[in-house]
């Protein structure tokens, strides 16, 4: 185990001399799991940006790869797929159609809906984005041994299913 003091330690240390009252061992882990997520998302937006793409331009286009054939989902869909409002998607859409990776036209199903479509050009830029995303994510992961990454999963799992249930 790691024994030096980081950075919640040593919050955690000012906390005890000021409120020595109140018990603030849950930093222990959820400062620690924040501190971990802002440095993921820095460490994954580099390679978005490499591709062009903000982390929601990224998020958008995953949800339209992952919709298969023909790519495309209506934007309230996309919104679901990606935890965004609307309005949020709306902005990422306009970015990623001015930018030829996204199209927007009538659904082939509903003619009244509106449906988000990958370009080629969309799917060749995601495809590309997506495979450095993976060797960026294995990066990132291989700081654990692979017993670790696996405990961690499982705890983590564990956690969100309790935390979002009937996902």
């Amino acid at each position: 185990m790691n024994q030096h003091l980081d950075h919640v330690d040593r919050i955690q240390a000012a906390w005890r001399t000021e409120r020595p009252d109140l018990d603030v061992s849950p930093q222990r882990v959820i400062g620690r799991l924040h501190r971990i997520a802002v440095r993921l998302t820095d460490e994954l937006a580099v390679v978005y940006a490499q591709y062009g793409l903000s982390e929601g331009e990224f998020d958008v286009l995953a949800a339209l790869r992952r919709a298969g054939e023909p790519y495309e989902r209506a934007p309230g869909e996309i919104a679901l797929h990606t935890m965004v409002t609307t309005g949020a998607v709306s902005k990422r859409l306009d970015r990623l159609e001015e930018a030829g990776l996204v199209s927007r036209h009538r659904s082939d199903a509903d003619g009244r809906g509106r449906v988000v479509r990958l370009t080629s050009a969309g799917e060749r830029l995601f495809d590309k984005a997506f495979t450095a995303h993976m060797a960026n994510e294995r990066r990132l992961l291989a700081m654990l041994t692979q017993s670790e990454a696996d405990q961690l999963e499982t705890l983590l799992k564990t956690w969100l299913g309790r935390i979002e249930p009937g996902d």
